[in-house]
């Protein structure tokens, strides 16, 4: 087996088994008797899928795992093992029928057609497998509804996983487990019915969420969202982490790099937020390095790797909306802009298709802070906004709170920064009235105008 660096807490990965096939070709022409794309010059490439792909990455990132899942003596469960057992120790559950295979078509690198065969479902569990999970300190369920978490529910239930990975055939997550990671569509399709409202999409996914983490009785529900990132809910007001970068590549498997992620952080003491963070980041450089298609094989030891200018922040957001896109408002005094600030404001803009930013003027500032503040005007304070690539616009208040000013721009989303979790926002309400969503976004640790000034007036001393 594969050197692991010991030092990372083991993982047990209870799932369903896929052996995934890639054709992959070049199309130029159509078929004479159909059109359809003839795909010609195919490489042929098998992989790990599923709860198989979730283990396999965890197991490369240097972590000791156990795989628990449905794999039989048919060809796809030997061609499977073959490519698991360099990496990971394998407790195989019983089936009925083959082990399920999924072969796409690609031409240039991009899917045209997806064959599906082999259903087969865990016929039940083992004392094997039972004694693995009952001696696991670590577990990452990954369901794709064949069988396998089923089989195993008792023992699940007695020791809620860490990470409970759902997919849509699967059943619902044991009560305990600490986070659970539906995909959007996933998450929408598990809510009940009073759970899908209108409005922005980060407030269906926030009700989405917060209903599911009531209805599973689970701490935390992570609901991914593609290249936007991951919000993250505990059933109140949600943490948005966005994607540190936009790629449109192949993202196949990168919900799986997501769970595996997560878990293994989990693992080794990560806070549920930071496991979040970790791996959105994974599962976006996942997707960069060509996602699933790009995994390297088993026998490798290759780790894995503009709106217009404007200056009427109303005319802006109605615009934007009427191309039916989403504006994002963030707010705050900027008196003296830092790297907390830029990356907040570079994080909000990504949520959307406009950034409007709401800054305090200089009574407003006094009123908040005191006589000494703001150090900058707000002239200066709104020229340096307004020269970051990630506002689009900057609108001006003068009360001690945004609500009348958001009440003219009706946000779609309304970013506050992540030291206001577990507070009230009381932006919240008022941005429900049309739809719109109030969400925290992760704070750079120890940035602040206060400590920026403190640090000066100490170093003029």
């Amino acid at each position: 087996m594969a050197a692991k660096a010991h030092r990372r807490t083991p993982l047990v990965v209870v799932g369903d088994a896929l052996l995934d096939r890639d054709l992959t070709g070049s199309a130029d022409r159509l078929a004479p008797d159909a059109p359809v794309p003839v795909v010609s010059e195919c490489a042929e490439r098998i992989r790990p899928g599923g709860a198989a792909l979730a283990a396999y990455l965890a197991a490369r990132d240097g972590r000791e795992v156990t795989l628990v899942a449905g794999v039989g003596d048919d060809p796809a469960g030997r061609a499977l093992r073959e490519l698991l057992e360099p990496w990971l120790n394998l407790v195989p559950l019983p089936l009925t029928g083959t082990v399920p295979e999924k072969t796409r078509v690609l031409a240039q690198d991009r899917p045209v057609v997806r064959l599906d065969r082999g259903g087969g479902r865990v016929r039940e569990a083992t004392d094997e497998a039972r004694d693995a999970l009952r001696s696991a300190r670590a577990v990452l369920v990954s369901d794709y509804g064949r069988g396998a978490a089923d089989a195993l529910r008792d023992v699940l239930a007695a020791r809620p996983p860490l990470v409970w990975d759902p997919h849509p055939r699967g059943g619902p997550p044991v009560p305990g487990t600490r986070l659970v990671t539906p995909a959007e569509k996933e998450a929408r399709g598990f809510a009940p019915p009073e759970a899908h409202p209108g409005g922005a999409k980060p407030r269906a996914a926030a009700l989405h969420a917060a209903a599911l983490v009531r209805d599973w009785r689970v701490p935390a529900v992570t609901v991914t969202l593609g290249s936007r990132g991951a919000l993250l809910s505990y059933g109140e007001h949600p943490l948005l982490v966005p994607a540190p970068a936009a790629h449109h590549g192949d993202s196949c498997g990168a919900g799986d790099r997501f769970a595996a992620t997560a878990a293994g952080l989990l693992a080794d003491g990560a806070l549920v937020g930071e496991a979040v963070e970790g791996a959105v980041s994974a599962a976006t450089a996942f997707v960069a390095a060509g996602g699933a298609a790009a995994v390297p094989p088993a026998g490798s030891d290759r780790a894995l790797a503009a709106l217009p200018d404007t200056d009427d922040p109303g005319a802006l957001a109605a615009r934007i909306r009427a191309e039916h896109g989403t504006v994002v408002a963030a707010g705050g005094c900027f008196d003296l802009l830092h790297a907390g600030h830029v990356g907040l404001l570079q994080a909000a803009r990504r949520l959307g298709d406009c950034l409007v930013v709401c800054v305090n003027s200089d009574a407003s500032v006094r009123r908040r802070k005191g006589g000494g503040r703001p150090v900058n005007p707000l002239a200066d304070r709104v020229r340096v906004l307004r020269a970051l690539a990630c506002v689009d616009a900057v609108a001006v208040f003068d009360e001690d709170t945004p609500e009348r000013l958001l009440g003219d721009l009706r946000p779609d989303v309304w970013v506050k920064g992540g030291d206001y979790a577990g507070a009230d926002l009381p932006e919240a309400t008022l941005l429900q009235e049309w739809g719109g969503q109030a969400v925290l976004l992760p704070y750079l640790d120890g940035r602040s105008s206060t400590a920026l000034l403190a640090r000066a007036a100490e170093g003029a001393r």
